[in-house]
Formats: structure tokens, sequence, C-alpha cells
């Protein structure tokens, strides 16, 4: 859905982006989002006629910030919730960091391959 010239996604597409699936049985988990934007008031869906929730790119881009902090850094929702009060820096900073891990734990990984490769052969 288009208006003002602004691309919004629908609550079901975000879900799809943040890779929100029920466990039980397999669909897709809008109530996460739902929650999450009772709990952080800083997510602000647009509602269109019928009432239906659109996000835009800024909110999903918290959203990605909220999943990524509360599933992959196992951060608690109050501590989310301070980070995202005190800095935003911080937060930018934290996912940085944890992409540059990620790229040298993979490069670690391909030296420790090579090494054995290398006695091995050797």
């Amino acid at each position: 859905m288009i208006q003002n010239n602004k691309t919004y996604k629908s609550i079901g597409e975000v879900a799809k982006i943040l890779n929100l699936f029920d466990k039980k049985n397999g669909r897709l988990a809008t109530h996460t989002i739902r929650f999450w934007e009772k709990e952080f008031k800083i997510i602000k869906p647009h509602i269109f006629a019928g009432k239906r929730r659109y996000y835009d790119d800024k909110s999903i881009e918290i959203l990605k910030k909220i999943h990524f902090l509360l599933k992959n850094k196992g951060m608690t929702i109050k501590g989310v919730k301070k980070l995202l009060q005190n800095n935003k820096s911080e937060l930018d900073e934290i996912n940085n960091k944890t992409i540059n891990d990620q790229i040298i734990k993979t490069k670690l990984k391909k030296i420790s391959y090579l090494l054995k490769k290398i006695k091995t052969n050797g």
C-alpha cells in the first residue's frame, strides 16, 4: 500500500521479514508484533481503512532492532526499553559489533579448516 510516496507493509509481511513463526503450528506470529507495540511506544503502525496495521520503513527498522536484541542478544524487554531510550547510537554500535564478531568467527572457522587440512595432508 502506498500513501504520500511511502511504502507500507502489512503486519504479516513484517512478521515474514523478522522470521517470526509460531513454533507449534508454523503460522506467522503476528501476535508478537502486536505485543511489542504495547511494550514499545516508539512503534507506531499506521491504521488505514479496514483497521489493519501497516508499518513504514522506520517502524520496520525499529522492530528489527528490538527483535535482534531480544532474540539474538537475549536482552529483556526492560533492557531493550532502556537501550532505546538512552542512546540510539549505542544500539547501532551493538549491531555493528555483532556483525563484526560474526565475520571474525567465520574467518576463524575457515582458518581452522585450512589448518586441519594442512595437517592431514602434511
